[in-house]
């Protein structure tokens, strides 16, 4: 099972800190924690199920921008690390 990170901000909205998935893809891993911890859905992905610009997916310190987005391929000895940018102005 992949291994999954949270940073502090979207970590209030877990019960527990340590988190896995045997989602095969980035997408899917975000259906199954939004499936689980439904406080999560719409911190992550907007409406359409893109996910907001302010949230960093990374997988083994890759960001998914730059490689196939959600469909970016997570096997079982990944690390997912999931950021949300704090926005000033």
């Amino acid at each position: 099972m992949a291994s999954i990170q949270l940073d502090g901000m979207l970590r209030e909205f877990l019960p527990k800190l340590k988190l896995t998935s045997d989602a095969a893809d980035v997408g899917a891993l975000l259906d199954d924690l939004e499936s689980r911890y439904p406080r999560l859905r719409l911190k992550l992905r907007d409406e359409t199920g893109t996910v907001r610009r302010f949230v960093k997916v990374y997988v083994n310190g890759e960001e998914i921008r730059g490689l196939a987005g959600l469909d970016t391929r997570v096997g079982t000895s990944d690390r997912v690390d999931i950021l949300h940018s704090i926005q000033g102005g």
